[in-house]
């Protein structure tokens, strides 16, 4: 195996291996929890084909979340309002350095999650706008 394949499949792991731990931690914390473990397996799965046999279930549970994510205007305006408070709390936190954890590096993860929220929410949006019309 050449080194340039073992820096690949190396960054793949990390990579691949963060993504996962996050999106399982999501499950339980506010986040696209299910989208970020689909997301880690398949970066694993490219390098790992093992992993391969996770994909399928995971990515029918994610695809139909986010399908229930934007059935209702009131889900998607309770994620925008999600989404806007996220954002105004990343703002707080960064100008207030004296709140507990307060500064930029935590300001900054609640800006980057409303960002991440407000594009899968679009994501979803678009994905499900385009199922309606392609069954319709």
């Amino acid at each position: 195996m050449s080194s340039r394949n073992v820096l690949r499949r190396g960054f793949a792991l990390v990579a691949g291996v963060a993504l996962l731990l996050v999106g399982v931690a999501l499950l339980v914390l506010p986040g696209p929890g299910l989208l970020l473990t689909l997301a880690g397996l398949l970066v694993l799965a490219e390098q790992f084909p093992t992993v391969a046999r996770f994909v399928d279930p995971v990515r029918r549970r994610a695809m139909s979340a986010a399908r229930e994510s934007v059935s209702s205007p009131a889900r998607i305006a309770g994620s925008c309002l999600v989404a806007a408070a996220l954002l105004a709390a990343g703002l707080f936190w960064g100008v207030m350095p004296e709140l507990p954890f307060g500064g930029w590096p935590t300001g900054a993860g609640l800006i980057l999650s409303s960002l991440i929220l407000i594009a899968l929410l679009v994501y979803s949006y678009r994905t499900t706008r385009t199922d309606v019309r392609g069954t319709g």
